[in-house]
């Protein structure tokens, strides 16, 4: 992270402060995995879930419409952060795409370590972080 860029705690708790539209990138329909889980805890707490591009396309997931890509699915609705749950070669197109849209932030869950689509949202001025700890459930403690 570049010295001008905020802390992850900061980022964290910017996200969870001021984002409540989610756009869920790569969310299993199956409730053990940790993208649903994650999914639903944030839908529990007040978030609005926007499934895109999950892994088993055409499924209606946690109530929402699915959208085949964010393109698609900010013309239905406003993101606020986009919930990445890809591998780490899919990160790097998932947050180039939210660049393009200006959406305002990212988290790339599950220890995506793409370090350069990191830097990049940082960079572009985006509220963006990774960790593999810092899932919704933990960040809770940080801003209940």
């Amino acid at each position: 992270m570049n010295p001008t860029s905020p802390s992850a705690l900061q980022t964290i708790t910017h996200i969870l402060t001021h984002c409540r539209t989610v756009a869920v990138v790569g969310m299993s329909p199956k409730p053990e995995r940790d993208s649903y889980r994650v999914a639903h805890y944030m839908q529990v707490h007040g978030w609005r879930i926007i499934p895109v591009n999950p892994v088993v396309a055409g499924q209606t997931l946690l109530g929402e419409k699915v959208f085949a890509t964010l393109s698609q699915a900010v013309q239905h609705v406003q993101i606020d952060l986009v919930d990445v749950f890809r591998n780490s070669a899919d990160a790097a197109p998932v947050v180039a795409e939210a660049l393009a849209l200006k959406l305002p932030a990212v988290w790339l869950q599950l220890g995506v370590c793409n370090d350069t689509a990191l830097a990049s949202a940082q960079a572009a001025g985006m509220w963006a972080v990774q960790d593999r700890c810092l899932k919704i459930e933990h960040a809770r403690h940080i801003h209940p």
